[in-house]
């Protein structure tokens, strides 16, 4: 089968749409740290989601349809997992007190994080499921190659998945996020002022560089994507486990469009209230996948279909059902 690393040309290209697309964000469009409205979150929301869908075009073109599905798959899996992500940064926001026209700021450098920790994570977990192919064996009759690190996976998602069915029942509304791992981290290696100071991570005073609340909340919010990064990537491994660039391709697609998905939704997440019952479900199928895999293969398309359709009805359950927005 070809893969998407056979094809240098479409890796360059995505490349430089990404450093350009981040470069008119950041330079550009978003110069001056402001509130977001509903209206340029959707054109963005628009814009990264177009750009996506082409390059799966491109994808399937040049590649064909099982890289295509593969594509789809990773990159609607990470999407559906980033809008259930994006509960975390609401709190994230209101603990802190962060002005609403900083939060443009903190997303972007939290998923510039995000661009770099996905890489690591994805092209170093494709080499340890190359490296932990054990030797063929004979189960129920079948000759069977296992591969341990895929296994692994599928036990923790199958048990993530059933985990998560009844994670929203008990909300951290109350969650004290100054001892996350990402404050305290800043805390030991900064002082800090005690208000925001503009747009600036950092001020001196008396020739000291001292941090400011808002770094403090980026590296929250980094910290935050790691733990998140836990449940996603080793999912979209069960999608592509023989081509990272798939899986990182569609994984940093997903990620830029959510910030621009965050300042669409972050009103109206009590309308996506039963989404969490199709992740659950999303997971613990792509755990029930890998588990099965060396005995039984379901195709990206059949993936793509399921994972489709379970969105799908969460999300039209959610408006059917909507939960009361707490006050």
């Amino acid at each position: 089968m070809d893969h998407l690393i056979d094809h240098p040309g479409i890796i360059a290209v995505f490349s430089i749409v990404v450093i350009i697309m981040l470069l008119l964000d950041l330079g550009v469009f978003n110069k001056n740290s402001h509130v977001v409205s509903n209206r340029e979150a959707l054109i963005w929301s628009v814009v990264w989601i177009s750009l996506s869908m082409i390059f799966s075009g491109v994808i399937y073109y040049l590649v064909g349809w099982e890289s295509f599905t593969q594509f789809q798959s990773a990159y609607w899996i990470e999407k559906a997992l980033s809008v259930d992500n994006l509960f975390v940064f609401i709190l994230v926001f209101d603990f802190f007190n962060v002005p609403k026209y900083l939060h443009h700021k903190v997303l972007f450098w939290g998923i510039i994080g995000a661009l770099i920790f996905r890489a690591i994570f994805i092209f170093t977990g494709v080499e340890l499921i190359n490296m932990t192919y054990l030797p063929e064996m004979t189960i129920f009759g079948m000759d069977v190659e296992i591969n341990a690190v895929l296994t692994v996976f599928g036990i923790f998602l199958l048990f993530a998945g059933i985990k998560s069915w009844s994670a929203h029942e008990d909300p951290d509304e109350d969650k004290d996020f100054y001892k996350s791992p990402g404050a305290r981290f800043i805390y030991k290696l900064f002082p800090v002022t005690k208000n925001f100071e503009g747009d600036r991570f950092f001020i001196f005073e008396n020739g000291k560089r001292i941090a400011t609340p808002l770094l403090v909340v980026v590296a929250v919010i980094e910290f935050t994507d790691l733990i998140f990064a836990v449940d996603s990537i080793p999912a979209i491994f069960a999608i592509a486990p023989d081509d990272p660039f798939i899986l990182y391709t569609s994984n940093i697609f997903a990620i830029l469009g959510l910030r621009a998905l965050y300042f669409l939704l972050a009103n109206f997440m009590h309308m996506f209230s039963r989404l969490h019952y199709g992740l659950a479900i999303i997971l613990s199928f792509i755990g029930v996948k890998m588990l099965i895999g060396p005995f039984y293969h379901i195709s990206s398309p059949v993936s793509l279909a399921v994972v489709g359709g379970i969105l799908i009805v969460s999300v039209i359950t959610s408006f059917m059902f909507p939960v009361k927005q707490k006050e």
